[in-house]
């Protein structure tokens, strides 16, 4: 007898269904098949599908059972084969009704008593799901509300194999899930530190409003506890929450690598900070079987380095694609994967190895040729894709001891989203959502500077040796300033500010 039973894998960041075909032989050697190029843990479910069907209080059938994974070129891996294998061998075998596995998608690690176990990438399938046209998708209690996201697809919660068997043969009915509103979900985000703990660098923290306004990478440079790391650790307590849009993506993101933990969907925007001796396969992705990297897990969110130029060359330089493009695509014998990377860089570093390069009151003790070398780590092309680049100088004792509180980060946040919301409406009809994103078309089509902004950006050009790059990313942070003081035009103020973010002495 032959059964079919749709489940789902992911390929890459993606859902991709695939079809179980169950044939119970009624002739033969009692034997366990599993056919598609299965992993080492599909192929393991044929012990867990068996204890799972006798424990659940039905009986494995003692004959040939082959199960065929189609599409069988592409490799099947994780868990979540356990439950549509032992649908299958159960209607294969007469003991659930065939035509209710119609229009429907089982997903379940099964456990040897029966139970289900939550299984990564749940969203990218029921995405695939529902443009299939799946009408209902069975899966573990832990993943429903995590499905429940995704409209025009009915949600049941399976607890274990003997409740889903009892419900598809119409005996006792699951529940269907009703769908929630991720906004309706959100709880206030607590952080660990906020603008306020940060005494002084006004200038700085005008900077990272910047920044945070228009979705602007940021370089700081400043001698060792100026505050640079703190103030990166502060920089997620002003930023805008997700649009749903947003929140998907990156939920889909860690869903698939399996990092959402106790979360149903994440909805504060990510910050990663690699240490400096993370491997480029570890920062951009990469592997045997392509996974994401740090890059991909920081999309829409923030991505820190600290110590910048203790990082290895190799792997600085393999960010400047990704800055670039907002996606990176990485090849294998067995084919190309592209996972987003629209991440907001978040670095620091200090002027020399010894960190006093410039100091006021402290004396550089390295050699200039060890200056010269700690600088070249850095290179021209990777600086330029910077946008903001921001001095962060020791804080004087008197701003260091006052009383005085100083801006909190709530006030701030509250005008970079008035900020987002210029930009939103602007980029309506576009696929990008912040200036930073603008490419050279959308800064010809949206960009209006006026006649004394245009007049010193050319001398700018001509004195400064401005790159094509540095050029657009100029106006880009003039748009950016000029949205924080809502005017429709980039004006010579703003266009002034805007260059005074792309000094640095290399």
């Amino acid at each position: 007898m032959l059964a079919k039973v749709i489940s789902g894998t992911t390929l890459g960041l993606d859902g991709l269904l695939v079809e179980v075909e169950v044939d119970v032989a009624t002739k033969g050697f009692p034997k366990f098949n599993i056919v598609g190029l299965p992993s080492k843990s599909v192929d393991e479910s044929k012990e867990r599908v068996r204890a799972a069907i006798v424990n659940a209080g039905y009986e494995m059938p003692d004959t040939r059972i082959t199960v065929n994974l189609a599409p069988a070129d592409l490799p099947k891996e994780g868990a979540g084969f356990d439950l549509p294998i032992a649908i299958g061998i159960l209607a294969a075998a007469g003991m659930i009704k065939k035509e209710s596995l119609e229009d429907s998608i089982f997903l379940g690690e099964l456990s040897l008593q029966g139970g289900l176990r939550k299984v990564p990438g749940i969203i990218s399938i029921t995405i695939e799901a529902e443009k299939k046209k799946i009408e209902k998708i069975y899966l573990p209690n832990q993943n429903i509300i995590e499905a429940s996201l995704i409209n025009n697809i009915e949600t049941f919660a399976v607890k274990d194999l003997s409740d889903l068997i009892f419900h598809l043969n119409g005996d006792k009915i699951l529940n269907c899930h009703s769908k929630k509103d991720i906004y309706s979900l959100i709880k206030e985000e607590n952080f660990q530190y906020y603008f306020e703990d940060v005494k002084g660098q006004e200038s700085v923290k005008r900077g990272l409003e910047i920044a945070a306004s228009g979705f602007h990478n940021v370089i700081m440079k400043g001698p060792p506890g100026t505050g640079k790391t703190l103030l990166s650790r502060a920089f997620p307590s002003i930023l805008p929450q997700m649009e749903k849009s947003e929140i998907l993506e990156v939920t889909k993101i860690y869903s698939v690598v399996g990092l959402l933990n106790n979360e149903f969907f994440k909805t504060a925007r990510p910050f990663r900070s690699p240490h400096h001796t993370t491997s480029r396969i570890g920062l951009i992705g990469g592997g045997s079987t392509p996974t994401p990297g740090e890059i991909s897990l920081a999309h829409r969110g923030v991505l820190f380095l600290d110590e910048l130029p203790e990082f290895p060359r190799s792997v600085l330089e393999a960010l400047r694609q990704p800055l670039e493009d907002g996606k990176v695509t990485i090849s294998r014998a067995s084919g190309s994967l592209t996972f987003p990377s629209r991440f907001l860089l978040l670095a620091a570093c200090n002027p020399c190895p010894c960190g006093y390069l410039g100091h006021p009151k402290k004396t550089c003790r390295c050699f200039p040729g060890s200056i010269l070398k700690y600088k070249k780590r850095l290179s021209g092309p990777l600086m330029d894709r910077i946008d903001i680049h921001l001095d962060v100088a020791p804080v004087d004792e008197e701003k260091l001891t006052n009383n005085i509180t100083p801006e909190n980060s709530k006030i701030i946040r509250e005008r970079i989203i008035k900020t987002r919301k210029i930009q939103k409406i602007r980029f309506s009809k576009e696929k990008i959502l912040t200036n930073g994103e603008m490419g050279s078309s959308e800064i010809k089509k949206y960009c209006k500077l006026d006649d004394k902004a245009l007049g010193l950006l050319k001398q700018a050009i001509s004195r400064l040796s401005l790159s094509a790059r540095s050029y657009h990313k100029t106006i880009k942070i003039g748009q950016t300033i000029s949205d924080m003081k809502n005017e429709n035009i980039i004006s010579i103020e703003s266009i002034a500010e805007a260059l005074q973010y792309r000094s640095y002495d290399d």
